[in-house]
């Protein structure tokens, strides 16, 4: 099987901070590979070692097969957080640029954009900007689309817009490897590498990860009550219609509102991704800690 991209124990360090630890990934043509984790997770840290921006302090990163270099990147479509564009320039002037950079001079610039053609990029709404960012990253047809949180801080219909170029990208037959912290979008990537504190702690589909996980469903006339008790007790809660859903055993649960004097109906039910990833990262980290922040959450 051809690897586009592989780490095997990547591991980078910062002084004492360890923000990347015995990592092992990988992409194949034709798939979307979703990096899942919240902020400070080591996501885009290990973008950047992907892409040879730095260096692993231990373990090792291969790009279509050797280290990372000129060669290698020139095969790559990368848009980073910050887009990679020059506000300063126009919607023309950036194409030209990144076609130039790519050997590709004199590609006219797409259809999809050229009603911004002489537009500053600095001037464009948010949502506008990440598709010329797409764009961009996509002139010189890359093998491997590297997208690093890639509808940040836009809509709904512009993110959705976006993840159908993601998906045709894929289909037309390039890897794709998007960092998110959003659930909604890491259920449309074909498998996810799970992140916490810079290792990772799970693999696979949405099914695989969330497997056998469960939560506990409360159903009670004082959920207000039940609500408040269970989050000041540490347990994450999260109101779902009639229902809460809490991230605890339903033993534990169930004991902490009969002694409350709270009458409920408590049961196990199967946990959806977010929960799922709420459960193992709370197990990761220790139980009795703070658990991380939940990716997505609002």
């Amino acid at each position: 099987m051809t690897l586009l991209v592989e780490t095997r124990s990547a591991t980078r360090r910062f002084g004492t901070l360890t923000a990347v630890d015995a990592v092992d990934i990988a992409v194949v043509p034709g798939e979307v590979v979703g990096l899942l984790g919240a902020n400070g997770a080591g996501k885009t840290t290990l973008i950047r070692l992907l892409l040879g921006l730095l260096r692993p302090t231990s373990g090792s990163v291969a790009l279509f097969g050797s280290p990372p270099s000129l060669a290698t990147r020139a095969r790559v479509g990368y848009v980073p957080q910050t887009l990679g564009l020059y506000d300063d320039l126009s919607v023309e002037e950036n194409w030209r640029f990144a076609a130039a950079a790519f050997h590709q001079a004199g590609l006219p610039l797409p259809a999809s954009v050229s009603v911004w053609r002489e537009t500053l990029v600095g001037a464009l709404p948010l949502g506008v900007q990440r598709h010329v960012a797409f764009t961009v990253a996509l002139a010189h047809r890359p093998e491997l689309m590297v997208l690093d949180e890639p509808t940040s801080g836009v809509g709904p219909l512009a993110g959705a817009r976006l993840w159908e170029q993601i998906r045709a990208e894929a289909d037309r037959g390039a890897g794709v490897l998007v960092t998110t912290h959003n659930m909604e979008e890491a259920e449309q990537c074909d498998r996810l590498v799970v992140m916490v504190d810079g290792s990772v702690i799970a693999r696979g589909t949405v099914a695989e990860i969330v497997s056998d996980q469960t939560v506990t469903e409360v159903r009670c006339a004082q959920w207000q009550q039940a609500f408040s008790l269970l989050e000041n007790r540490g347990f994450v809660v999260q109101l779902h219609g009639a229902a809460l859903r809490v991230t605890g055993p339903a033993h534990a649960v169930a004991s902490l509102l009969s002694t409350a004097d709270i009458r409920a109906d408590v049961d196990e039910v199967a946990a959806n991704l977010e929960e799922a990833f709420v459960g193992m990262a709370t197990t990761e980290i220790g139980q009795g800690s703070a658990p991380p922040p939940v990716p997505g959450a609002r």
